[in-house]
C-alpha cells in the first residue's frame, strides 16, 4: 500500500495554534517538471503553505483517453493529469517534497471524482475538494442525481484507503464565485459538510469566497463558524478564506490591495487557510514566482493583522446574525426533505428550496436574483421558491428586477473599487524572480 504523506487537517490546526495562517496557490502543470518545480516553490516560499495539485480540463470532464493523447503529443495542458500520468511519474513530481511538514492537496472541479480520488491515493495524496452540488452546477451539466452518487462513491474510495487522514474541503462557500448572497454561501458549505459527514469523512474544511463588504464577509465566516460547531460537532474541522474569484483588479496595486483584504478576513474571522490569487490575475495565467509572490505578501499581511474581530461590532454582528439565520433557515429546510444528505439536496434543487442566482445548470430553478446595494452588501432581488422572508429581498430597481446594466456594474464593482489603488506596470514573466 502506498505510503500517506500527511495529515492535512493536522497540519492546518498545528499551524493555527502557532499563529500562522496558511497560504496555498491554486496551481497546476500537465507538465510534471514544472509541477515538482512549482510545489518545490511553494514550500520554499517565505510563509507557512500548503502544495496544490490543480488537474486539467480533460481530466475534471472524465475525458481520460483525451488527457492522454494529450500527454504522449507533448501538448500543454491546463492542470495536472492525474489519472493520465504512471503512479511512478507522480511519486517523482512528489519525492522529497510531500510529507508532513508540506501537506499537498489534489484540486480539481469534477463531478465525476471517483478516477481522480483513486489516482490520488496511489500517489499517497489523502486530501481533495469539491461536493455534489459546488462541483456539479457551476462546472458540468451531469445531472445533480448523479453527482450525489458519484460522490458518494469517491468518499467510500476516500475514506477506504485514507481512513482517519482522508480531508475534503467543501466548495459550496464559492458557488458561481460571485453575486450569491452569504446566507446561500454559508448554507451549501455547510450542507455539503453534513454530506461528506454522513460518507464517512471525518476531516473537513468549509470555505467561503470573499465577496464585495468587508463587514458582510466577515459576519458570514462568523455565522458560518457558528453553524459549523453546531451541526458538525466533533470533526477535525477548519475555515478555508477563498481570494476573490470575481473580474479581478487590471493593476497590480489593486490586485494585492484586494489579497491584503482576504488575508485580513481570514485573520479577524478565525479562518485557518487563504487561497491566494496573483497581481496578474486578470491578465494572464501567473508564473511559479508570481505565486510565491502572492503567496508571500497574504502571509505578511496575515502576520500584522490584529484578530480575530471584535464580535461587538455592530455592523459586524448584524451581518452574522443575518446570514446565520438565512443560512439556518435553508439548512433546515433541506434536512427535512429526507434524512439522506444527498437525496435531500436533488429535492431541494427540485423544489426551489436552493435556487443559486443566475446559474444556468438545469438542477436550478433560475428563479431567483441579486444585486449589490449602495453600501456593496449582497441582496436578494427575489428568492424565487427559497423560504425566506419577504423582508430579506429588497428593490434593485424602479421594477424590483435586476436589469442586465445593473447585472453588469455589479460584476465588475470589486474591479472598479480596488484598481483605484496606484501601481506600477504588471512586470513581465520573465522579470519575476527564478523559483525553479
Amino acid at each position: 500500500m502506498t505510503e500517506r504523506h500527511s495529515d492535512f487537517g493536522r497540519f492546518v490546526h498545528d499551524a493555527h495554534e502557532r499563529g500562522d495562517l496558511v497560504v496555498q496557490p491554486r496551481m497546476g502543470y500537465g507538465d510534471p517538471g514544472r509541477m515538482r518545480a512549482g510545489l518545490a516553490a511553494t514550500r520554499q516560499a517565505r510563509a507557512t503553505t500548503v502544495g496544490t495539485i490543480t488537474l486539467d480540463s480533460y481530466t475534471r470532464t472524465g475525458q481520460v483517453e483525451v488527457a492522454r493523447q494529450a500527454v504522449e503529443r507533448g501538448d500543454d495542458l491546463n492542470g495536472y493529469p492525474i489519472v493520465t500520468h504512471d503512479p511512478d511519474v507522480t511519486g517523482a513530481v512528489l519525492a522529497g517534497l510531500a510529507g508532513p511538514g508540506f501537506p499537498v492537496q489534489v484540486r480539481h472541479g469534477s463531478a465525476q471524482p471517483q478516477q481522480i480520488i483513486a489516482a490520488a491515493l496511489r500517489a499517497g495524496l489523502t486530501a481533495t475538494e469539491g461536493g455534489p452540488v459546488s462541483y456539479c452546477l457551476p462546472y458540468s451539466r451531469l445531472p445533480l442525481r448523479d453527482s450525489v452518487r458519484n460522490w458518494s462513491q469517491a468518499c467510500d474510495i476516500l475514506v477506504g484507503g485514507a481512513g482517519a487522514a482522508a480531508h475534503v474541503e467543501t466548495f459550496g462557500g464559492c458557488m458561481l464565485g460571485q453575486l450569491c448572497p452569504p446566507g446561500l454561501l454559508v448554507a451549501i458549505s455547510v450542507l455539503e459538510g453534513l454530506f461528506l459527514q454522513q460518507h464517512g469523512v471525518r476531516s473537513l474544511s468549509l470555505s467561503y469566497a470573499q465577496q464585495t463588504s468587508p463587514e458582510q464577509d466577515e459576519g458570514a465566516v462568523l455565522a458560518l463558524n457558528r453553524l459549523a460547531a453546531e451541526l458538525l460537532p466533533g470533526l477535525d474541522l477548519h475555515t478555508v478564506i477563498y481570494g476573490y474569484m470575481g473580474l479581478f483588479p487590471q493593476t497590480p496595486g489593486g490586485a494585492r490591495a484586494l489579497m491584503a483584504d482576504a488575508a485580513g478576513l481570514a485573520v479577524r474571522t478565525g479562518a485557518q487557510r487563504l487561497i491566494v490569487k496573483t497581481a496578474v490575475e486578470a491578465q494572464r495565467i501567473p508564473t511559479i514566482g508570481e505565486n510565491v509572490e502572492a503567496l508571500e505578501h497574504a502571509a505578511a499581511v496575515a502576520r500584522r493583522t490584529t484578530g480575530p474581530a471584535d464580535r461587538t461590532d455592530r455592523t459586524r454582528a448584524l451581518a452574522a446574525q443575518e446570514v446565520y439565520q438565512e443560512a439556518g433557515t435553508l439548512i433546515s429546510a433541506v434536512l427535512e426533505l429526507g434524512p439522506d444528505v444527498g437525496s435531500a439536496l436533488v429535492r431541494a434543487f427540485d423544489r426551489g428550496v436552493l435556487d443559486i442566482p443566475y446559474c444556468l445548470h438545469p438542477a436550478n430553478s433560475r428563479r431567483s436574483t441579486s444585486y449589490l446595494d449602495g453600501d456593496g452588501w449582497l441582496r436578494w432581488g427575489a428568492t424565487g421558491g427559497m423560504p425566506l422572508p419577504p423582508s430579506r429581498v429588497g428593490t434593485p430597481g424602479a421594477s424590483g428586477a435586476v436589469t442586465s446594466a445593473q447585472l453588469l456594474r455589479d460584476l465588475s464593482y470589486m474591479q472598479r473599487r480596488y484598481d483605484r489603488y496606484p501601481s506600477l506596470p504588471v512586470p513581465a514573466p520573465e522579470l519575476v524572480r527564478s523559483t525553479s
